[in-house]
């Protein structure tokens, strides 16, 4: 009979359900203590205010912003045109055709009577600002990927010109901070390049696409170094049996040994991914209405300041959770 000793002995099955009620004890004390840490703070909690900065849903009063007679109320497909004339003032309102409008023309108006309301369901600023987050995080990702991918081969190159550029880009990349890369693209880089386009008569490329090459530049940085350490994992006598089969060194690379480096650097891959959703907070100083800027303004406006960054951190959680959760898919689908 084999006698298990140590850690090759088998586990009882109340071992596992022992700590899996450790585990669920300590989840509901950290529950518990998060509740009476806001129970304790002297705050006004308002948590039925926050879901209308995800989603709007209410009726929307139309208030005049001058004073004068109601000359002229038009509908037409496209919804009202109201004008009201003060002498040689005039005030245009337009409102949707399903409004409410409680004037008739004639009426004198006061500077801040309702002229009307309409009903508005649309997505709030909260909801388009994560729009945003992961529209540029998901653009920066592939960005970032082919640019990592592509600096990482050239950092194993023979070629001294590929491998020192690749050197001096990682080492300079990974050596400032991403807020003064961010900076330097938008300011500087980005006010000649839009000069440029303005010269030739082209529109002026958004700050957004600024804020992504910034990401994407910076994760590529990261993503090289992960891509040379996983060719470099692969054993050499991989790339040799494929050259004795035939192969060219770049086909050897595509076919042989890129696929087994791409399993073993998905989780460190993921981990890079998920920092950039949360770097990609920093865009807010170039104008980028991102989640974090968002909550921002909304919390200049409303007050609610502990609300709105605990409903910011989670959509971020989700955003990354969500990203975690393909990685490790791709990761069973690349074992199998």
């Amino acid at each position: 009979m084999m006698n298990y000793t140590g850690l090759d002995r088998p586990k009882k099955p109340g071992y596992f359900l022992f700590w899996k009620a450790m585990f669920v004890a300590i989840c509901l004390l950290g529950i518990g203590f998060i509740y009476a840490a806001a129970d304790f703070v002297d705050y006004n909690w308002r948590w039925e205010q926050v879901p209308q900065y995800f989603w709007l849903d209410k009726d929307l009063e139309v208030r005049s912003e001058a004073e004068g007679d109601l000359t002229k109320i038009e509908k037409t497909a496209a919804g009202y045109t109201i004008i009201i004339q003060d002498g040689s003032h005039e005030e245009v309102v337009n409102m949707p055709p399903d409004a409410n409008i409680f004037l008739m023309e004639g009426d004198y108006v006061y500077m801040g009577d309702t002229i009307g309301e309409y009903r508005v369901s649309k997505p709030g600023i909260l909801l388009e600002a994560t729009y945003v987050t992961l529209k540029v995080s998901m653009l920066a990702i592939v960005l970032g990927i082919v640019v990592g991918i592509i600096s990482g081969l050239m950092r194993i190159s023979e070629n001294p010109c590929l491998r020192w550029l690749s050197i001096t880009y990682v080492e300079l990349i990974r050596g400032s901070p991403l807020l003064v890369q961010i900076f330097l693209w938008y300011f500087v880089a980005g006010s000649l390049i839009n000069a440029m386009l303005d010269k030739i008569g082209l529109d002026p490329i958004p700050a957004l696409w600024y804020g992504v090459f910034a990401l994407a530049i910076f994760t590529g940085a990261y993503v090289a170094e992960i891509v040379r350490a996983g060719v470099q994992s692969v054993h050499r006598g991989q790339s040799e049996a494929a050259r004795a089969l035939g192969l060219s060194g770049p086909q050897a690379m595509r076919k042989v040994i890129l696929p087994q480096a791409f399993r073993r650097i998905l989780p460190p891959l993921a981990g890079q991914f998920i920092s950039l959703i949360k770097d990609s907070s920093l865009l807010g100083v170039i104008a980028v209405r991102e989640l974090t800027k968002a909550t921002r303004e909304v919390i200049s406006s409303s007050l609610m300041s502990y609300e709105l960054w605990i409903s910011c951190t989670i959509m971020y959680l989700v955003l990354t959770f969500a990203l975690s959760v393909a990685v490790q898919y791709l990761e069973r689908r690349a074992v199998r």
